[in-house]
């Protein structure tokens, strides 16, 4: 992909200068101490839930946020609830009877915890949703998340450039569409911003979804879940794609299921010999999806600086503390079934074979011996 079709690339080298410089892959933005630590809120507890482990942007997620709110002077209770419900319910349940004065929440199933919410907004307790939408509850107050729409955006566009569409590529591809957890309402966002551009080239034959499966529920992942992926893509080519009929695309949501879905196109002797890879996209520029897209195999990724956004959703976190209204760029949008709440969206980043330097080494959120 030529970088003019990188639209957030500038941005992206903009960013990565104002960011901690040298060292390992993965730091946290220097925060420095201000008056989030004095006052009635100094030292106060701040309780943070993560989804899981077994999935390293979660860690780096937690890791940092929970460096930059003790820099800023709190005591920091983060928990991983390995993608168990009942469990983050009872995590959050805990840091409330813990005395928490502030809840920031990457819920599992964002319809799932509105009784805790009650409960935290029963004793005051302010709640900000960090990257997953909290749903059906009157109590979330505020939202940090990266353009989820434009993310799926993307997507799409780099799987038609892959393919050559832009170039003039008239097809017909035959294109496969994965969509993320159906609990999950960024995954939603993704998949109407990819479909925003993946549906008029269906309409006019550019691209044929050969199995016919072209609806969110069907196409949707329970839990990001890679290995349901896998055998998802595996039954599609058994099912659809034999003799001569190869897959020439797939639009994938997240970097976990692209890893799935290239292992069971690499089963099926994709990757060998003179049948190539699929144009298959990711998200969130993991380091086993970077590494596929330097070897050719992964096209393309969307980084999400999660480093970024621990920092918005620190700053988000102090300023409610303070007894303030923190800045925010969007309050339209994020509806969440209850109320609008009002959100700061990030600027996701298109990357390829041709950028990842300048945007992924560039921003030092790899080294590039991290990426041999």
């Amino acid at each position: 992909m030529r970088l003019a079709r990188l639209g957030g690339l500038v941005s992206a080298i903009a960013l990565a200068a104002t960011m901690t410089a040298c060292g390992s892959s993965q730091k946290t933005v220097d925060v420095q101490p201000s008056a989030g630590a004095e006052g009635g809120n100094a030292g106060a507890l701040i309780g943070v839930t993560m989804p899981t482990k077994s999935s390293e942007r979660w860690i780096h997620d937690g890791d940092n946020v929970k460096a930059q709110l003790e820099k800023l002077g709190y005591k920091v209770d983060l928990q991983y609830a390995e993608n168990d419900i009942p469990t983050q319910a009872n995590q959050i349940e805990n840091q409330i009877t813990k005395g928490a004065k502030l809840l920031i929440i990457a819920s599992i199933d964002g319809t799932a915890i509105t009784s805790q919410l009650q409960q935290a907004a029963d004793n005051k307790i302010p709640v900000i949703a960090y990257d997953r939408l909290i749903r059906n509850s009157p109590n979330v107050d505020y939202y940090a998340t990266f353009d989820n729409f434009k993310v799926g955006v993307q997507q799409a566009s780099s799987l038609l450039a892959g393919l050559g569409v832009d170039k003039g590529e008239k097809g017909p591809f035959n294109v496969e569409l994965f969509g993320g957890s159906p609990d999950d309402n960024n995954a939603t966002f993704f998949w109407n911003g990819a479909m925003s551009i993946l549906q008029p080239k269906i309409d006019d034959g550019t691209l044929v979804v050969k199995s016919g499966q072209t609806d969110f529920k069907t196409a949707a992942i329970l839990r990001w879940d890679p290995a349901t992926a896998q055998k998802r893509m595996e039954d599609i080519i058994t099912k659809t794609y034999t003799g001569d009929t190869k897959v020439d695309g797939v639009l994938s949501p997240y970097d976990g299921l692209s890893i799935g879905i290239l292992s069971a196109l690499k089963s099926s002797g994709y990757g060998t010999g003179s049948q190539k890879y699929p144009v298959v996209t990711g998200q969130d520029a993991e380091l086993a999806s970077v590494k596929s897209i330097v070897a050719d195999e992964q096209y393309s990724t969307i980084f999400k600086d999660t480093r970024t956004l621990a920092e918005t959703t620190v700053k988000m976190a102090d300023a409610v503390l303070k007894g303030g209204k923190p800045e925010v760029n969007n309050t339209k949008d994020y509806d969440n079934g209850n109320k609008v709440v009002p959100s700061f969206l990030l600027d996701p980043v298109i990357v390829d074979k041709s950028n990842y330097k300048d945007v992924i080494i560039g921003a030092n959120y790899y080294t590039e011996d991290q990426l041999k």
